[in-house]
């Protein structure tokens, strides 16, 4: 995991992948929605074969000057590994490359055959370390329990009705690097198709607690039902928000969520009444070369594996939902460079009862620096949903995706209202068009 992630960290263009790279991106949710309906029980993701991955990935560590660092031999002895685990269980594989400070990195990613490909459900994690050491529960944990819920994929030959979709970040200490270059590749139709990225950044460590990303209410609910049904309590991940690969997703409006056992702040007394373990840091060998074989905690890690499992059988279930009835305003409507909000209009006729709880709202904004720009989609009542907060951090181009809205209480016919203002000054845009799909 990376906890010091610059403003802007810029990834240089290498080799694009075709094909492989379709998947991406939509819908924030503005509101909380009901959990998913139950699916096939997800098998027990044997620990054994975790942590084998990770003895694997100790010896190519060892074999390599101590480290699996981006620019390290190591780190591509990694990616080759897990490549060929996966190409054996009969994943489509393809490492995209990428060019950071001057050096070749690599993003691995692996597609499922077979679901729907236009609701693609992405699991992911980072296979580098940092070049202190072998990174072992940062983030060979992660990235081990991807790998093996990949395999029991393949071993119970899984139909979902999703297209299943998985990734191996590289230069993630660096600043996300691989996840933004590969979040950048993807054309805003293709980030459309996605239902969700799930990360997991460190779930072994060795004074564990167990954290769940808040980011989206479904994802958050579907990890949070799985540790209450073996009485395992949680909390919100607050350490390392937004500072790992979820974020890439999440800044261009895909769905995440993600799992976390602690990394250098110290676990308090409530916490230790609460998991067990000892009031100091939940990995006292965070970005250490002590991260290795040994500095993993079983339960922890068995625990989180078997998470990330039923997150997959459950996320990737059931059926594809056929597009609903679409309005649209397609006029441009001029931003003021940190003035007064503004809005463009879709009169909604001919639709019976309340709008729907997965009411999409599709935005497309042009503006030189979209964190400063706060989006809302107004009910014809004036009930507020926030689509897009002010975020002076985001300094990428546009808001170009779809969020999913619950407004089951609102009636749906009448003026619904797409409102834009920028809250800071030297950028400007421009509401390009507006639409929402009953």
């Amino acid at each position: 995991m990376n906890l010091s992630v610059p403003r802007r960290a810029t990834a240089v263009a290498g080799l694009a992948l075709a094909g492989l790279l379709a998947g991406v991106a939509p819908a924030a949710t503005a509101q909380p929605q009901a959990a998913p309906a139950a699916a096939a029980a997800a098998p027990d993701i044997p620990l054994a074969n975790v942590k084998q991955h990770l003895t694997d990935l100790q010896s190519i560590a060892n074999a390599n000057g101590g480290n699996r660092a981006h620019g390290r031999t190591g780190y591509k002895a990694s990616v080759d590994f897990v490549k060929a685990k996966l190409d054996a269980a009969g994943f489509t594989t393809a490492v995209q490359q990428f060019t950071y400070n001057g050096t070749t990195g690599y993003n691995l990613i692996a597609d499922w055959p077979g679901g729907d490909p236009n609701q693609v459900l992405m699991a992911g994690a980072h296979l580098d370390s940092v070049s202190s050491g072998a990174g072992i529960n940062d983030n060979g944990s992660g990235s081990a329990a991807v790998l093996e819920t990949a395999l029991a994929v393949s071993r119970a030959g899984l139909q979902p009705a999703k297209h299943l979709r998985f990734g191996w970040w590289g230069a993630e200490e660096l600043g996300l690097v691989g996840s933004k270059y590969y979040v950048g590749q993807l054309p805003s139709t293709e980030r459309a198709k996605f239902s969700g990225y799930l990360n997991f950044d460190m779930i072994g460590s060795p004074n564990p607690g167990y954290f769940v990303y808040d980011d989206d209410p479904t994802i958050e609910q579907t990890f949070k039902s799985y540790f209450a049904g073996i009485g395992a309590p949680t909390e919100i991940e607050t350490e390392g928000d937004g500072r790992s690969d979820h974020a890439s997703f999440k800044n261009v409006g895909i769905p995440v969520g993600g799992l976390f056992t602690g990394a250098s702040r110290v676990k308090t007394s409530a916490q230790v009444q609460k998991w067990g373990g000892t009031a100091t840091a939940f990995d006292r060998c965070y970005h250490s070369s002590c991260d290795t074989t040994a500095n993993i905690n079983d339960t922890a890690l068995d625990r989180n594996s078997d998470a990330v499992a039923h997150a997959i059988w459950s996320l990737s279930a059931g059926t594809t939902t056929p597009p609903g009835k679409v309005f649209e305003n397609t006029a441009d409507v001029a931003i003021p460079d940190n003035g007064a909000a503004v809005t463009s209009t879709v009169d909604v006729t001919g639709v019976t009862g309340n709008a729907p709880a997965t009411l999409k709202v599709g935005v497309d904004i042009v503006h030189t620096w979209r964190g400063d720009v706060v989006v809302d989609l107004v009910a014809p009542d004036g009930s507020v949903y926030n689509l897009k907060p002010f975020s002076s951090s985001d300094s990428a181009d546009n808001v170009q995706t779809t969020y999913t809205v619950n407004a089951s209480s609102e009636v749906a016919n009448g003026a619904w209202k797409l409102r834009a203002q920028d809250k800071a000054a030297q950028d400007t845009g421009y509401i390009n068009s507006f639409k929402l799909t009953f």
